[in-house]
């Protein structure tokens, strides 16, 4: 397990930089035997007799993303019981759903790439685009209907809801340009951290009915997401391209942690010169530089990685109350690789 004193000592990227984090991989492989089942789940829900339709859909699963959420399912199944069939249903309607918003966010976005490969709605354009969205979370649906399982849909189905609410208050308050660090993280834990904490929770729910520990695998997945979020909103002001482009929340006026509480602890003419470039439709590199600047010199970056940890820390102490085993110690571990991740 790896030791993130030195980060929480020294919250900046020069510390960051001397820390070994664990590989997602080393992670993964305490469930590798489960991950190679779950993928032929998820190959299999994805078939179709429709050509057109299995022909994007093999391209969807030629796509390698990193499977955190399968990955949490699973872990978060060992950890409290086992894995077991409903497990593997469980990570597949997840992992169904996530795609589905995927695609989905695609067409909103107008994106034309995919982790470097080109979107869906690039190659066949949107009508496919929504409508193989549509077919993936029916697919999601029918999974879980079929084998009764009831409460893993009601899990994901509150995820869906808060997924949504969440993205179009991020749609409302970038309008608006009014939001403040609660109604920010109002906004991350119903877009990214609901999904996460479905995954815990579901994870737990196939391998016990105890409700405490389901409950306490769910509290670890919420945690967990808000530190992956505030972790992902950090790369907009970095020094590299780690594949989200930086800048882009500043470009899309979403203002995120670090910017809100260097807004909120500046001098009133700073704050209106900086809120003038954010209110710009288009920024210029300098512009995007200056920003960077403002926030780093005025504490913003430094207070986002401390509130990261501290949801961090949140979730190990809940992951302590289980008993200690390979796969606790791997959820341990990707504690520390959300808070160290360079991607």
């Amino acid at each position: 397990m790896q030791d993130v004193e030195a980060v929480k000592a020294n919250l900046d990227e020069a510390a960051v930089e001397q820390v070994r984090v664990i590989s997602l991989k080393e992670i993964q492989d305490i469930v590798a035997d489960e991950l190679t089942v779950f993928k032929q789940y998820f190959r299999e829900s994805m078939r179709s007799p429709v050509g057109l339709l299995d022909k994007v859909t093999q391209y969807v699963l030629r796509q390698k993303g990193k499977k955190i959420r399968p990955t949490l399912v699973l872990l978060s199944a060992k950890v409290c019981g086992g894995v077991t069939d409903v497990s593997y249903r469980a990570a597949a309607l997840v992992e169904l759903l996530h795609t589905a918003t995927l695609v989905h966010d695609d067409v909103v976005d107008e994106a034309e790439r995919r982790r470097g490969l080109f979107s869906i709605n690039a190659l066949w354009k949107n009508k496919i685009a929504v409508l193989l969205g549509d077919f993936l979370l029916s697919r999601g649906l029918l999974l879980s209907l079929d084998h009764q399982d009831y409460q893993l849909l009601h899990i994901v189905s509150d995820s869906v809801r808060r997924m949504s609410e969440g993205e179009l208050l991020q749609i409302e308050k970038a309008r608006r340009l009014d939001i403040d660090e609660e109604t920010y993280f109002r906004i991350i834990s119903d877009k990214t951290a609901s999904l996460i904490a479905a995954c815990t929770a579901c994870g737990a729910y196939s391998a016990t009915r105890d409700q405490d520990a389901i409950d306490r695998m769910r509290e670890v997945g919420e945690n967990l997401g808000l530190a992956f979020q505030i972790r992902d909103d950090l790369f907009d002001y970095g020094a590299v391209d780690v594949g989200k482009p930086l800048g882009i929340d500043l470009q899309e006026k979403k203002l995120t942690l670090p910017l809100i509480y260097a807004l909120r602890t500046t001098e009133p003419g700073d704050r209106k010169r900086i809120m003038k470039i954010v209110r710009k439709k288009k920024k210029t590199r300098d512009d995007v530089r200056a920003v960077a600047r403002f926030v780093e010199e005025n504490g913003g970056l430094a207070y986002a990685r401390a509130k990261m940890v501290t949801y961090t820390d949140e979730a190990r102490r809940d992951l302590a109350t289980f008993p200690p085993t390979p796969a606790r110690d791997a959820m341990m571990d990707l504690t520390d690789f959300i808070v160290l991740r360079k991607k």
